[in-house]
């Protein structure tokens, strides 16, 4: 894995330049309109990044046997380096851009809205037969008013809650027991006290966009995000101020550690155990694996707990795509090559054994990979323990084309909060308030 996913997924210097250039594309003389082709031939390019990317050219041996009048070249692009490269190629009416776009779950809106035409409708090549076969919630973030389908899903990640095992035992906190968030705070105090470990570690200077990730995952905890599904502005509802206030609360107990610097930052504060709990996703399981394999056995992993007694403790918080170029003179020839990475369930065990992506495609979790104990784990089926979120369901978010800018005055109300002790309440009012007068929507109060 190259760089923190959630920080690649964040404030992109591609947003900022489609904000300026979207126009350029929507004024174009020629239609961005591509060509579905022969589905049996053509020479594709695909853009990913790092393991993903690995991952896709390492099928292409297998896609082409079967599919031999079709060329697929996969390039690691990078992450954030992708999506400025998209964005650049997009504004430029699709010139250079590649057939198949690994696109992650907040920029997809973005470039439909400022980029119209440059994504394939893939419902135009067959994609509506999969509109049940993955994760709940996911096809929305594709087809958000049904009208097209824009990509297909390809990872599902669930919020997570990874924690030491030895820390706890230390401290005579049971893990398992926690059934809210506010029983988290209480768990926090007694490690704190018994073991000297902090609770857990946020970038407390926004150092890195990523740094409202425990935020985000509280606010999704809660079925809802910066914006509702109209685009109606939501970061000072009561579910967010509870959110931000139960963060000040453990900020203010002493029991968060400032882990800003980014994401060796991060790795750094895993190998000196500066911290008990790891509140991230599924794919984040890998990261501590490969950081300190010498903890084998000493870490567990549950779904959050619930922010509100009687709440749900699953959402899925993230998810990457698969798109079609708009543009491109092959679109049959590339969702074919789509639609084997990421409909075929085989394919996406292969890819979960090798890399720890997890399927958004629901029939792939029949494979007994996701039932196996995990000895890092000690012993638990990790693989079950998000499956388990993804057969709750999880409401779509609707992420809208102005996420990095809601990000951003989400990070410095959050910063304010924690270096300041400034009101949550007063500053995501604050947060909403501005944002509302940069994007001209409606705060919904």
């Amino acid at each position: 894995m190259d760089i923190c996913r959630r920080r690649a997924m964040g404030l992109g210097a591609g947003l900022a330049v489609g904000a300026g250039l979207g126009a350029l594309t929507a004024c174009s003389s020629r239609a961005a309109a591509g060509e579905i082709g022969d589905p049996t031939k053509g020479a594709i390019k695909v853009w990913s990044w790092a393991g993903p990317a690995a991952e896709m050219r390492a099928l292409v041996p297998e896609f082409t046997r079967l599919n031999p009048g079709i060329g697929v070249e996969v390039q690691d692009i990078g992450n954030p380096a992708i999506w400025d490269k998209i964005t650049t190629s997009m504004a430029a009416n699709g010139a250079g851009i590649a057939d198949v776009l690994h696109i992650g779950v907040d920029y997809l809106p973005a470039y439909t809205a400022r980029f119209p035409g440059q994504l394939a409708d893939l419902r135009t090549l067959g994609a509506d037969k999969y509109r049940t076969a993955f994760a709940e919630g996911l096809w929305r973030t594709v087809s958000m008013d049904g009208s097209r389908v824009d990509a297909l899903p390809w990872e599902a990640n669930s919020g997570g809650f990874y924690y030491r095992r030895d820390v706890f035992e230390d401290a005579g906190v049971d893990a398992d027991a926690l059934g809210t968030w506010d029983d988290v705070v209480e768990a926090g105090l007694r490690i704190k006290k018994k073991t000297g470990k902090y609770l857990l570690g946020i970038d407390k200077p926004a150092s890195q966009p990523d740094s409202a990730n425990l935020f985000q995952m509280l606010l999704q905890l809660q079925g809802t995000m910066y914006f509702d599904l109209d685009g109606a502005i939501m970061v000072d509802s009561p579910e967010a101020v509870r959110a931000m206030t139960l963060i000040k609360r453990m900020n203010d107990a002493g029991l968060v550690s400032d882990i800003s610097g980014g994401w060796n930052a991060l790795i750094s504060s895993i190998k000196s155990g500066t911290a008990a709990v790891l509140p991230w996703p599924t794919w984040f399981g890998g990261v501590i694996e490969e950081s300190v394999p010498d903890q084998a056995g000493l870490w567990g992993v549950r779904l959050p707990p619930a922010v509100r007694r009687g709440g749900t403790n699953a959402a899925t918080v993230n998810s990457t795509h698969l798109a079609v170029s708009g543009t491109s003179r092959h679109q049959g020839a590339a969702w074919k090559f789509v639609e084997y990475v990421l409909t075929r369930p085989r394919v996406q065990v292969r890819i979960y054994r090798n890399k720890g992506i997890a399927p958004a495609l629901m029939a792939a979790y029949e494979d007994p990979v996701f039932h196996q104990p995990s000895a890092f784990f000690g012993g638990q089926r990790k693989g079950e323990v998000f499956l388990e979120a993804l057969k709750a369901g999880s409401p779509a978010f609707n992420y809208t084309s102005d996420y990095a800018r809601a990000l951003k005055a989400v990070t410095d109300a959050q910063t304010r909060v924690l270096l300041k002790g400034a009101d949550p309440a007063t500053e995501l009012r604050r947060a909403a308030d501005q944002l509302a007068a940069q994007t001209a929507r409606e705060v919904a109060r």
